[in-house]
């Protein structure tokens, strides 16, 4: 049976403004364009997004929710900090969950062409590590996780990871530029990317443990060695 085609991009709902104001301020601030300790009152996000007031309640309180922001009457949203210990915790709950959705997808041994956002994410890392691109990199490097979240077939443990995955992106951009040029993080990628294309379920699992074992220890002690303190 031929799969159902895609629907297009007429046929997909449009999305909510209170949707709109979610996905853009959370960006803002994912993206460090609202850093830590940024006051913003609910007047002012409307003002800056074009958008009515109401909206950008509702995306105030539902980032709340999140841990992101904390919310107070009359004074609008502060975007609340990552310390090292928040990252500690993150990077806890990322290498027991994310080497598990690596086990998973290669366990599936799906067809080699639905791998190929994995192997292009890895070209992307590698070409990017070449010339020296940190944003390049990190885009792949996103690019990389996302995909295997989509392809490792547990849609459950997918969004569990990425609740704790967009919390930790801060960190990330914000020490991008401080840290060693990611040379090491691509090849173990590329380890996880082999052996996950193999159908090595263990290896796969391994490899992405310590994977994330190692980068979060450098981002900590980066962090912590920095001065930065917080996020």
């Amino acid at each position: 049976m031929r799969p159902a085609p895609a629907p297009s991009a007429a046929a997909l709902p449009a999305l909510t403004a209170a949707e709109t104001a979610y996905r853009r301020v959370k960006a803002m601030i994912l993206d460090n364009a609202l850093p830590a300790h940024s006051q913003r009152l609910e007047a002012e996000l409307a003002l800056d997004l074009g958008m009515s007031r109401t909206p950008v309640r509702e995306a105030m309180l539902r980032l709340a929710q999140e841990g992101l922001v904390a919310v107070t009457p009359r004074h609008g949203m502060r975007v609340l900090p990552l310390s090292a210990a928040d990252m500690r915790d993150i990077y806890d709950v990322l290498e027991s969950l994310e080497p598990k959705a690596a086990e998973l997808l290669a366990r599936r041994r799906v067809a080699p062409e639905l791998l190929t956002p994995l192997h292009a994410a890895c070209d992307a890392m590698e070409a990017a590590i070449t010339v020296g691109n940190r944003p390049a990199w990190a885009a792949a490097d996103e690019a990389f996780h996302h995909n295997l979240l989509d392809l490792c077939g547990n849609r459950r443990l997918a969004a569990m990871v990425m609740q704790v995955w967009d919390q930790s992106h801060r960190a990330r951009m914000v020490t991008l530029n401080l840290r060693p040029l990611p040379a090491a993080s691509t090849a173990e990628h590329r380890a996880i990317l082999v052996a996950i294309a193999e159908g090595d379920g263990d290896a796969a699992r391994e490899r992405f443990r310590m994977h994330r074992r190692r980068g979060g220890a450098e981002l900590i002690a980066l962090i912590e060695g920095s001065g930065l303190g917080w996020l």
